[in-house]
């Protein structure tokens, strides 16, 4: 196997604005004030400064109040998003339901819970709520009513789309008509470029038993393990029952709160944009080089691009080909619910150079061509259809 020049399978952001010199001093400052603190255990619901930013975070970008003391600093979003399944489970087969296509680190979490995904189909706006609605009838009738709904509405991870207000709103009604729980998945709000900025489900509906999920590790960085839960009593209760580890990293909790002491629209100033000209790079690459046999998302945020191949590549040969030639990216198997092989993969391009991107989507696009079995035009117009 070659060196990988050209890794656009790990999604993070952009290595160069990471605030090394505002971090540097906030980390003086915190241990000259707060050293005490450090020497004790954070409590459940962890760093109330970093609580009441986020709040501020949450509740500024939404325009709604939001009670500090409603959410829990977690080590990462994937210990929320692990909580939150351990509260509303009840034992190992419950059915909860996922997007046909979602993160791979919240399927393998719910894989090892023993958890029993169904899948619901996307389209450009998200899970679809006729399908959606159907699962929940079929699985009503079959006595396996799920626990919860899991979605990512905002920059879905892998396909970057963006759910409607208007089929937020379609998926709360058919929630409630079921009395399922909807746990929201809003970690990459923050990684935004262009467009509109939809509501998240907590700002349109104030149903106790939903549960909203952020993030700190792609606006600012995954080494922090900084993430958050936001739920209202008695889920809230629910959820702390869960946790055994005396609260998240005080010391990466307190330097963050003060770093985003004035709120995060700042740093976000600052990574966007660079974030945004390497979209604008990949998905130029892709143009120039694939357009006749692939189709793929422009997303309007977040930092993954999902790109549909032709049926007729051999996968298998392409992920060699790739490789061999130092091109790195994560296949659509990795993302679908039932791990099953179909004609996708994901690139992430927020931490690569722009020169990276600039050679390496070319080094995926011969790879691409030669792993395919003919040369056929492109049979789909979209991702989807």
């Amino acid at each position: 196997m070659s060196e990988i020049k050209y890794d656009f399978g790990t999604g993070r952001s952009d290595p160069s604005t990471f605030p090394a010199e505002a971090l540097q001093a906030a980390a003086v400052k915190v241990i000259g004030e707060q050293a005490e603190e450090l020497t004790k255990y954070p409590g459940g619901l962890g760093h109330a400064g970093l609580r009441q930013a986020m709040a501020e975070r949450e509740g500024g970008r939404e325009g709604v109040d939001i009670n500090p003391d409603h959410l829990i600093i977690t080590n990462g979003s994937m210990q929320a998003v692990t909580l939150t399944a351990e509260a509303l489970q009840d034992q190992k087969g419950d059915t909860v339901i996922v997007e046909e296509y979602s993160y791979p680190g919240t399927l393998g979490a719910y894989r090892s819970l023993g958890l029993d995904m169904v899948g619901v189909r996307l389209d450009e706006g998200g899970m679809r709520i006729d399908h959606l609605a159907e699962a929940l009838e079929r699985l009503t009738g079959e006595g396996r009513l799920p626990k919860f709904i899991y979605a990512i509405s905002t920059y879905q991870n892998p396909t970057g789309f963006i759910m409607p207000k208007s089929r937020r709103l379609e998926m709360i009604e058919v929630a409630a008509r079921y009395n399922v729980p909807i746990v929201e998945d809003n970690c990459y709000a923050d990684v935004h470029y262009d467009g509109p900025i939809e509501p998240a489900l907590f700002a349109l509906d104030d149903n106790p038993n939903h549960v909203y999920l952020g993030s700190l590790s792609k606006i600012l960085a995954p080494g922090f393990r900084l993430g958050y839960v936001y739920a209202r009593p008695p889920m809230l209760e629910k959820i702390l029952a869960r946790r055994h580890d005396a609260g998240s990293n005080y010391l990466a909790a307190a330097i963050a709160a003060e770093f985003y002491k004035d709120g995060i629209g700042n740093h976000a100033a600052v990574t966007n944009p660079v974030l945004k000209r390497k979209r604008d790079l990949t998905t130029q690459g892709l143009e120039d080089t694939l357009d006749d046999i692939c189709a793929w998302s422009n997303p309007a945020g977040g930092l993954f691009i999902w790109l549909r191949m032709p049926d007729d590549v051999d996968r298998k040969k392409l992920w060699e080909l790739t490789q061999e030639n130092g091109f790195n990216y994560l296949p659509g198997t990795a993302f679908h619910y039932a791990n099953r092989n179909k004609p996708f993969l994901r690139l992430a391009f927020g931490h690569l150079t722009e020169e990276q991107i600039v050679e390496g989507i070319p080094v995926l696009a011969r790879c691409l061509r030669e792993a395919r079995t003919s040369n056929e035009a492109r049979t789909f117009e979209g991702l989807f259809d």
